[in-house]
């Protein structure tokens, strides 16, 4: 592999890092004794250090310990971003419990489905939720429900308790767990299931750990350690959210500034009162904030870092936003089996808009033929993205032939079409799954969706191919128009024409008021595909 973007390195970032053999409740620890006084998580006004932070988590695990829960049981987080969440995951960890991170978004069967295959006994659950579990609960192994209320205060429930009230309930300090940290899994993280079944990614202590250092010493030019305020309004039981917002801020002794969810005209008030300095985002959430007519009001020049990731970045968003605020957007790629950080656009080197950058230290990355899988493409040519590096996952949980098929020789094969510049930037083209293929024709989906969102009355878009019995598949684009602007079919297409090789233009567009989306803000492409097909 030809390893040319590590030219891109200044001397002073470390490219071959040395992960240590420590846990992640030993990373917190660590932050515990360098940080202790200092505010680790700030929710609606009201903070807790890291010494307050560590003794609620040592807290949970105690009980758990107490009530049964072993090293290797999993623990079910269906959580909105609060408190109790990083309690909870840091508290199960301790105890020697893998953590299993679940969307509050999903409905009962696909709720059925992941306690089921993870087998979770004990899930710490959103109040208004409990409807979904009380449902299909009997289907499942979970039998030890602890309820969060938002609102700070217990209610009585016969099947479930109080986080406050379990809490309570630690008579002693936890038992030391001994941990593997290269072995054990920490946390089951599961798949979108954006390309069928949802699958249960093994990330070891080690892989998260990994992950972390990876990013701070990628950005530490930028990353003042004691000193730096993360708004965290990414859903932490995404795996961008877990990593980009929870772990690294309890890393570097951050604060973080947590929101349950993404409300425009609240994350803009929550900038201009507490200042954060790094903003992990996705595009969606960058769309709304440049169309906000007073954005440049909110002081959003306090951040120093916009990372962008979980879904390809429009060039033009990317441009508007800067022109507006100021502020860099670093779009960088992941996936939910690499923990999830593998490349981004360096803060202290050379960005490419369009492009997620170089990889991230100790990760090595190349591109493969789509046929075979095996061949090396050269640099500009198109292929499957390969990953190796210590973030990848142990595999899949209890799918052997799946963990198989994308973990071969040491690699992952991660299903994304990409191509690499003679830097050794990478460029993601699509999935191979989203491949559009007319008249004999390779179309990728973002390369129409880049046209599109040039358009000034645009605001959202998303191209998918549809059966065509002429063609074999036609490009069709579903959009979504800025606020009190105007735009038809007839226009749209005559756009792309001007910009667009004839085989790639849509031939059908249709306007919605709104795009399906992931509760991270990712726009739901295999969703809108169904609804056409």
């Amino acid at each position: 592999m030809n390893k040319v973007w590590l030219d891109q390195y200044p001397e002073h970032i470390n490219k071959e890092l040395e992960i240590p053999d420590k846990s992640i409740p030993e990373m917190l620890q660590e932050t515990i004794s360098n940080y202790g006084d200092q505010s680790a998580l700030y929710f609606y006004g009201h903070e807790i250090n890291y010494n307050k932070l560590g003794k609620l988590a040592g807290a949970f695990a105690s009980v758990l310990q107490e009530e049964g829960i072993k090293k290797g049981d999993r623990v079910a987080l269906m959580l909105p971003n609060c408190p109790q969440y990083v309690i909870s995951y840091y508290g199960a960890l301790q105890a020697g419990a893998i953590v299993t991170q679940i969307n509050p978004m999903l409905v009962g069967k696909e709720l059925e489905y992941i306690l089921t295959d993870s087998g979770a006994e004990t899930i710490v659950i959103y109040e208004p939720l409990l409807p979904v579990l009380n449902k299909i609960q009997d289907k499942t192994s979970a039998k030890r429900v602890i309820k969060v209320n938002l609102e700070g205060r217990d209610t009585e429930d016969s099947m479930a308790i109080g986080f406050d009230a379990f809490l309570k309930k630690a008579s002693k300090p936890p038992e030391p767990v001994t941990i593997d940290s290269r072995e054990d899994v920490a946390v089951l993280q599961y798949t979108g299931g954006t390309t069928g079944r949802s699958k249960g990614a093994m990330l070891t202590h080690k892989n998260l750990l990994a992950n972390v250092m990876q990013t701070y010493e990628y950005f530490k030019d930028a990353i003042k350690p004691g000193k730096e305020r993360f708004l965290t309004v990414i859903p932490l039981f995404h795996v961008y959210g877990m990593t980009s917002c929870m772990n690294l801020s309890i890393y570097t002794g951050a604060m973080s500034i947590m929101l349950p969810k993404f409300e425009l005209e609240e994350v803009l008030q929550t900038i201009k009162e507490v200042q954060p300095t790094s903003f992990p985002g996705v595009p969606t959430m960058y769309i709304g904030l440049i169309n906000h007519p007073k954005v440049s009001e909110y002081g959003l020049d306090s951040i120093e870092i916009c990372n962008s990731g979980s879904a390809p970045m429009p060039r033009e968003i990317l441009k508007t936003f800067e022109g507006k605020t100021g502020a860099n957007i670093l779009e960088g790629y992941g996936l939910s089996e690499t923990a999830p950080t593998t490349h981004c656009n360096p803060y202290f080197g050379k960005r490419k808009p369009g492009s997620v950058g170089i990889g991230v230290p100790c990760t090595d990355y190349k591109i493969v033929d789509l046929a075979a899988g095996e061949s090396e493409m050269p640099v500009g040519e198109t292929g499957e993205v390969l990953i190796k590096g210590p973030q990848v996952m142990k595999g899949y949980w209890n799918m052997p032939e799946e963990t198989a098929q994308q973990l071969q020789n040491g690699w992952l094969y991660t299903g994304d079409i990409a191509y690499v510049d003679e830097e050794g930037y990478l460029f993601i083209v699509d999935r191979k799954k989203d491949l559009i293929i007319a008249s004999g024709y390779n179309v990728y989906p973002r390369d129409v969706e880049e046209v599109i969102y040039e358009h000034p009355s645009v605001q959202e878009a998303v191209v998918v191919g549809i059966p065509d019995p002429y063609r074999g598949e036609t490009v069709k684009a579903v959009v979504v128009l800025k606020e009190n602007q105007q735009c038809d079919e007839k226009e749209l297409i005559a756009y792309c024409r001007e910009n667009l090789a004839a085989y790639k233009v849509p031939r059908l567009i249709e306007f919605r008021e709104e795009l399906p989306k992931t509760s991270v803000g990712k726009i739901l492409r295999r969703k809108i595909r169904e609804e056409l097909v």
